[in-house]
């Protein structure tokens, strides 16, 4: 951020907060205090009233305002999906009231951002249970440039590491959408190195440039069928797995829809999900330890068998 964004983005933050410390701007703005001193300075001596008390912190003078500042279209976009995540794991007393400040926003947009938006939004699907939390991303520095690929129809050039891979590989990709399910983001896009649509853990760029290309996307693409398909055949496999019922709300929430119950069991029951990765799904049995148990495929058992024999021996 240049000096000039970080001195209205100071009067912003002074605007919403009634006293602010030195510090605790300076640990907002990535600055040292030592900076944070000479904006305010600055800023005084531009006008803006603010008044200081050493030791108790910053405030703007009352009944001062900053004129209104628009919104780009990052911004507003990252609003937007902000609200998607909110109608999947809030109650209704939230997702009212998002619905309302959303249509608010949209109409003080000016038309070319109204139409980034509604783009990105038809571009992106997020997959959840409403009334759960929504879990912890990963780092998601590379969601800016995604989605202005998505919404531009530009070709990404990216360094991506795969779950069971050691080194990265180079592609260009044409991104046709964005995917929230699992716990993270997801970029759909058609690979050029591969020659099929994949799926791209974004966590799991390493390097993401957007190039001056632009693209076609195929006509009779639509993201909402493809997720819907991808979720029954193709990129995924049936698995049934044995959840103890202490087990159960958490593989729910890390699963979301995928998870249908089966019979009840042992203090359990058998669930049918739908596996992208079955050495990823070991690797997620074995954390829930002895609460669960992959019953089929025999692929999958022998590969959560193969995984507990390592743990074990490096347990002596």
């Amino acid at each position: 951020m240049n000096r000039t964004d970080r001195l209205v983005a100071m009067v912003l933050f002074l605007q919403g907060r009634r006293v602010v410390r030195a510090s605790e701007m300076a640990r907002h703005f990535e600055v040292t205090e030592r900076t944070i001193y000479r904006d305010i300075a600055a800023l005084g001596e531009g006008g803006v009233p603010i008044s200081g008390e050493a030791g108790v912190g910053y405030c703007l003078m009352k009944g001062y305002q900053l004129p209104p500042v628009m919104f780009t279209a990052e911004e507003a976009s990252a609003l937007f999906v902000g609200g998607e995540m909110v109608k999947q794991f809030t109650d209704a007393s939230l997702q009212g009231p998002m619905a309302s400040a959303l249509d608010k926003l949209r109409a003080v947009l000016p038309r070319d951002r109204q139409d980034h938006v509604e783009k990105l939004v038809s571009r992106t699907i997020v997959r959840g249970r409403a009334g759960r939390a929504a879990p912890d991303i990963a780092d998601q520095r590379w969601m800016v440039t995604v989605q202005q690929g998505v919404v531009l129809r530009r070709v990404l050039r990216m360094s991506y590491r795969g779950l069971e891979h050691d080194e990265d590989t180079q592609r260009d990709v044409e991104p046709l959408g964005v995917v929230f399910y699992g716990g993270a983001w997801y970029l759909v896009a058609w690979c050029r190195l591969r020659k099929g649509l994949r799926h791209f853990r974004v966590d799991r760029i390493r390097r993401l440039e957007l190039l001056p290309v632009t693209f076609t996307p195929p006509e009779d693409f639509s993201l909402t069928e493809h997720m819907a398909r991808s979720g029954n055949e193709g990129q995924s496999e049936p698995v049934r797995i044995w959840f103890h019922r202490h087990a159960q709300d958490r593989a729910q929430r890390e699963s979301y829809a995928t998870l249908s119950e089966e019979r009840k069991r042992d203090g359990g029951a058998e669930f049918t999900l739908y596996s992208y990765s079955l050495e990823w799904t070991a690797q997620w049995l074995l954390s829930f330890g002895d609460r669960a148990e992959a019953v089929s495929p025999a692929k999958l058992r022998s590969l959560v068998r193969t995984a507990a024999e390592k743990v074990a021996a490096k347990h002596g």
